[in-house]
């Protein structure tokens, strides 16, 4: 069992071939002459064996001889002995069928011989000359009949021998005929066995992995996208199988991918209408304000007006990072990578920058920063780190918050983290920064501080410049945001 376990699952369908081919030649071959051994097994038996006598018994023999010597001495008489070869030649098939020879001499002169002589002939013929020189005589396994015959002074002796274990002519072309008919009725039995054998040897091959495809596509279509093929036998549907199961695979991720852009689209759709809804809501309010004379000294009302600029700038900075984003998914937005010395960018972008955050609360501080070269497009890294930077400004809740930004090498790549001092945020929620409109205040009761699609787009920068993006719970109890970026050739 184990073997043709292993045998099952060793050959392919080009060998089941090969050897399916050479098989449907030498099974036949084989059975034939199996079969052919047999037969010549069942000729030399009937013909040692003594079946097919030319006669019953010796006076079958001796009737049989004297109608034959009548007729060759009817010949005699007719033209002596000059045509008797062609006279005599019809009874050749008479001879022939009764295993019967015939001799026909005189004065010592042989003028007819005909059928196969034996030893025991010359026995018989002296036996028969001491008896009379004509008449019938026997030794028991050869038979002899000798008649003479005198035409015009001239005396003939006409010899017929038989043999009762000798097989006759028609017997022998019976048995012939026969074992023929077995030979090739075994040919044509053995081809059929064979092609029966090989047919289910290689089909058998075929269709149980065509089945299991079948199956497979039936679960697919069912919407049973967990299906995998378990196959493992190592032939030509191997890969198949194997190219299957990545199809499934692939199309339970496009699935999934696709539900979860509509999700997305749900929750950007949300998010856009709850985050508008606000700044909208307060400008409203502000302008029937206005309009309805609360604000009567032009120290209130400029102050009104006021709040509706920063409103109404509010509500451009979500619209520019809603359209920012969008272009970034539709693969829109301009992507011009360069060779960048990423500690020197980091480097300048805190003296940049330092002051006008630490106005805002929130001091940056780099701290160990290798040399490092990356393929990046300089517009993108800048907003990544701006994103990052405003993310930790506005949710910092001391009163001069911190944020440390490293870098070192990791895993080919580099390592650039930016870890602040803020509250930080559940680690359930961790995984979901990058989400679009994603915010761990799940009330969404403080859109002020933040859209929702920061992360998202800095999630998205990063992997358009094939690296990776997560969050952390940092050493402090604040946010840490890890970048890694494949290293570049100087």
């Amino acid at each position: 069992m184990i073997i043709k376990t292993i045998f099952n699952k060793k050959i392919t369908i080009k060998k089941r071939l090969v050897i399916s081919n050479i098989l449907m030649i030498i099974v036949p071959v084989i059975i034939t002459s199996f079969i052919g051994i047999i037969c010549a097994g069942i000729l030399w038996f009937v013909v040692t064996s003594g079946a097919g006598l030319g006669f019953n018994d010796s006076e079958d023999f001796y009737k049989a001889s004297r109608g034959i010597s009548m007729i060759v001495e009817k010949s005699l008489k007719k033209d002596k002995h000059e045509n008797l070869v062609k006279d005599l030649s019809w009874i050749s098939g008479i001879l022939d069928e009764n295993a019967m020879a015939l001799s026909v001499d005189s004065s010592g002169k042989t003028l007819y011989q005909y059928g196969r002589a034996t030893e025991a002939d010359g026995i018989l013929m002296e036996a028969e000359a001491i008896l009379g020189g004509k008449g019938f005589v026997s030794n028991g396994t050869r038979e002899l009949y000798v008649q003479q015959v005198e035409n015009n002074g001239a005396v003939y002796r006409i010899a017929i021998f038989a043999s009762p274990s000798e097989l006759s002519h028609r017997t022998l072309k019976v048995v012939l005929v026969i074992l023929a008919f077995i030979l090739m009725f075994a040919i044509l039995i053995s081809i059929l066995i064979t092609n029966r054998f090989l047919t289910k040897f290689v089909f058998q091959k075929i269709e149980h992995p065509l089945d299991i495809l079948s199956d497979g596509v039936r679960q697919i279509s069912d919407g049973n996208l967990e299906h995998r093929i378990v196959y493992e036998c190592q032939d030509e549907f191997a890969p198949i199988c194997a190219d299957f199961n990545e199809m499934a695979a692939r199309l339970k991720a496009s699935v999934e991918l696709t539900k979860q852009h509509e999700q997305s689209r749900k929750e950007l759709l949300a998010g856009i209408s709850h985050d508008l809804r606000s700044p909208l809501t307060s400008i409203r309010a502000y302008v029937e304000g206005l309009l309805d004379g609360i604000a009567k000294t032009p120290e209130t009302q400029k102050g009104y007006l006021e709040i509706i600029k920063n409103k109404a700038e509010d509500i451009d900075r979500m619209l520019s990072k809603i359209f920012l984003f969008s272009k970034m998914e539709l693969g829109e937005y301009p992507d011009n990578p360069e060779l960048l010395r990423l500690d020197d960018e980091v480097r300048q972008f805190i003296r940049a920058l330092g002051t006008e955050y630490e106005e805002k609360g929130l001091v940056l501080s780099a701290n160990a920063l290798v040399p490092a070269t990356v393929l990046a497009d300089p517009d993108q890294l800048r907003c990544v780190l701006t994103n990052i930077m405003e993310n930790s400004a506005k949710y910092k809740t001391k009163v001069t918050g911190t944020l440390t930004i490293s870098l070192r090498e990791d895993k080919g790549g580099y390592r650039l983290s930016l870890c602040d001092d803020g509250p930080g945020v559940p680690k359930e929620a961790l995984s979901h920064l990058f989400e679009v409109f994603y915010r761990s205040d799940p009330s969404r009761q403080n859109p002020h501080r933040g859209s929702g699609l920061g992360l998202a787009i800095a999630a998205n920068a990063i992997l358009r410049m094939k690296g990776t993006i997560e969050a952390k719970t940092g050493k402090n109890g604040g946010l840490e945001i890890v970048i890694w970026l494949p290293k570049a050739e100087e």
